[in-house]
């Protein structure tokens, strides 16, 4: 068995760095393995392990039909059809396309010529990415399914949209959170990165770490910084991280909403000095009106910090209301402004809280998630 060939199918890992080390942890098990993508993350080195088990196929690209006030812009993504030359000539066992893309297209229409068994993986569930109001994708998407021998998904979310909207059966859903983050590589970091100057900065510190972007949500959170100070909350940072196309926009906010004095831009950071950031805030808020996950949230938690997360991440799975955070409706500032405040008033919940959330984070790891994919393609390749 681990002689066996396999073959990932994910057209893009442009943000996706935390897929090397499960691929070191996976390729362990199955040595042949092969992980097909159009895209990959920046710093990516062929060199590292697991990396090597990369390789790059066209380019890949996505182009946007429709924006969308609150949430991830529609349309489709470009693949090289090339991909499935490769698999023939590769001749896996198994395939495992990511979500729906031309490339389970072809996997599944040549599956019988191939001879192979496909392991279908869906990263989570939103509703821009799910299209539950398209009756075209959502036909396409079960006959799809149909051919697919098994299914893991990173999220119960996921599991729910593949059951209700593509009535995939329940015992054929394999549930794997698989989009973790690398503790150890994580803590690695902070021996050689760079410590941000955050002194004279006001305590507790919020911290935001993402794209400066409509989808993210900023809004929600500085006009909950709006209301802090109405009710005459003085006594905290918020801490910005990241670059995009609404800063100036939200300059003008932050502005009319009379907070210049508790907001802190640090523009953007290189991965490598984050794990900085995260240790030093004393709490994450994660705003973001649509996210199929989320990946800075257990990232975050690696670090032991007490997580805000809006309702539409679906790594709010990962929060425990009251034990290891709380969850808010992103687009309900007041809410959110609750959330923050009760932090403010009980400051001494903040270290037990973070220490809940490195606990929880602590049981799925890289391993835990190449293991779980072991353990899912070990039962298919049984069957």
């Amino acid at each position: 068995m681990p002689n066996d060939r396999i073959a990932w199918l994910v057209p893009s890992v442009e943000l996706g760095a935390y897929w090397q080390p499960v691929l070191q942890h996976f390729t362990q098990a199955f040595e042949q393995t092969i992980f097909y993508t159009g895209k990959v993350w920046p710093d990516f080195d062929e060199n590292v392990p697991g990396a090597s088990a990369i390789q790059i196929v066209g380019k890949t690209d996505f182009v946007e039909t429709q924006k969308v006030e609150t949430g991830y812009g529609r349309g489709f993504i470009i693949v090289s059809p090339n991909v499935i030359f490769y698999l023939l000539k590769y001749k896996p066992r198994i395939v495992l396309p990511q979500a729906f893309s031309l490339w389970t297209l072809l996997s599944v229409f040549f599956k019988p010529i191939g001879g192979w068994k496909i392991v279908l993986i869906y990263d989570g569930s939103s509703p821009n990415t799910d299209f539950r109001d398209s009756t075209f994708r959502t036909v396409a998407r079960r006959w799809l399914a149909k051919f697919a021998d098994a299914f893991v998904a990173n999220s119960h979310a996921g599991e729910r949209y593949l059951i209700e909207a593509l009535n995939v059966p329940k015992d054929k859903i394999f549930i794997e959170t698989y989009l973790v983050p690398d503790a150890e590589a994580l803590q690695k970091q902070l021996s050689i990165a760079e410590p941000p100057n955050l002194e004279g900065l006001q305590q507790p510190i919020f911290l935001y770490v993402g794209r400066i972007t409509q989808r993210k949500g900023l809004k929600t959170l500085l006009k909950a910084c709006g209301h802090l100070r109405s009710r005459g909350y003085e006594n905290y940072t918020l801490l910005i991280v990241g670059t995009g196309d609404q800063k100036a926009e939200l300059e003008e906010l932050i502005e009319r909403e009379e907070i210049t004095a508790r907001i802190r831009w640090e523009g953007w950071v290189e991965y490598g000095r984050l794990g900085a950031y995260f240790q030093q805030a004393d709490i994450f808020v994660f705003p973001t009106y649509e996210d199929v996950w989320g990946m800075v949230v257990p990232e975050a938690m690696v670090f032991g910090k007490p997580i805000l997360c809006s309702k539409g991440a679906a790594a709010m799975e990962l929060i425990t209301e009251g034990e290891n955070g709380y969850i808010f409706d992103p687009l309900d500032p007041e809410e959110l402004a609750e959330k923050m405040q009760v932090f403010l008033d009980r400051p001494d919940i903040i270290s037990a809280m973070g220490e809940r959330s490195r606990e929880i984070i602590a049981r799925t790891t890289p391993e835990t998630a190449a293991r779980g994919f072991v353990d899912v393609i070990s039962q298919v390749l049984e069957s």
